[in-house]
């Protein structure tokens, strides 16, 4: 079952994500542009925001924004109700169907929720026409590593020990080389691959315990009572503040490739 997120929270502190979105579509429209009526998927649209960049570009063109949240989906129909070019669906990336295939898939900020990476690059390249650009930004080798150091201190305290015994939550971090070799085994060529660093800062411990409840620490916090899920938060924006820098140490993987098979 997928975990739910908090569309309206999410809309409300996701700035970040949305200024990595601008900016990788930039880096792809400078490298190979959109004539602007291309079918393009959204893969993991959230809320909307980065959706409505990419509609910049796509004056007779379309998109189909997919997310697996039911809360996101809901959020992104409201946004782009009454716009004929967009199609908000509720699927999972491991089983994406997009009925015609289309010329670009698009994502920012979600693979790294998909542990499946094999699976959810042939699913991608089957919904592609040959030819068709995978532009893809996500959390890759090496992503908030000191902020999860601070996590695994806040989870051993005595007052959150139990809730986590047997703690399971995962990401996908991966690093640029397995992710061209999986990409290859897809089907995909002209691979480009690579890490970049977007170290995030906060203006209040406040703040930033809200950004990790609602986004870093999201699937930790679900397995907590309502009343304790602001505790741990706190807790660990707390621990990252103790040497003054209130900083989430995002990195980033950026893909690049095209289907297989163009003529």
């Amino acid at each position: 079952m997928t975990l739910e997120w908090d569309a309206a929270e999410y809309e409300a502190v996701s700035a970040p994500q949305t200024v990595w979105g601008a900016d990788f579509l930039g880096v792809f429209l400078e490298r190979y542009g959109l004539k602007g009526d291309e079918a393009v998927v959204d893969a993991g649209c959230g809320t909307g925001r980065v959706t409505e960049l990419l509609l910049r570009h796509l004056p007779r063109g379309t998109v189909l924004a997919v997310d697996a949240s039911e809360a996101m989906v809901e959020a992104a129909r409201r946004r782009f109700a009454g716009d004929g070019r967009v199609r908000v669906e509720r699927q999972d990336l491991r089983e994406l169907e997009v009925g015609e295939l289309v010329d670009v898939v698009f994502s920012t900020a979600t693979f790294h929720w998909v542990l499946d990476h094999e699976r959810l690059f042939e699913r991608l390249a089957r919904a592609l026409k040959p030819g068709g650009r995978l532009v893809a930004q996500c959390g890759g080798k090496g992503n908030i590593a000191r902020t999860m150091a601070a996590t695994e201190g806040v989870m051993g305290e005595a007052r959150f020990k139990d809730a986590f015994a047997g703690w399971e939550g995962a990401w996908n971090f991966a690093d640029p080389e397995t992710t061209r070799a999986r990409l290859e085994a897809a089907g995909f060529e002209e691979v480009e691959t690579w890490l970049h660093q977007e170290p995030t800062r906060f203006g209040s411990v406040g703040e930033l315990a809200r950004f990790l409840k609602t986004v870093v620490l999201r699937q930790h916090v679900a397995v907590l009572p309502e009343g304790e899920r602001d505790a741990l938060s706190t807790a660990v924006a707390a621990r990252l503040a103790e040497d003054g820098l209130l900083v989430v140490d995002y990195v980033r993987l950026n893909i690049l490739a095209a289907r297989t098979g163009a003529t």
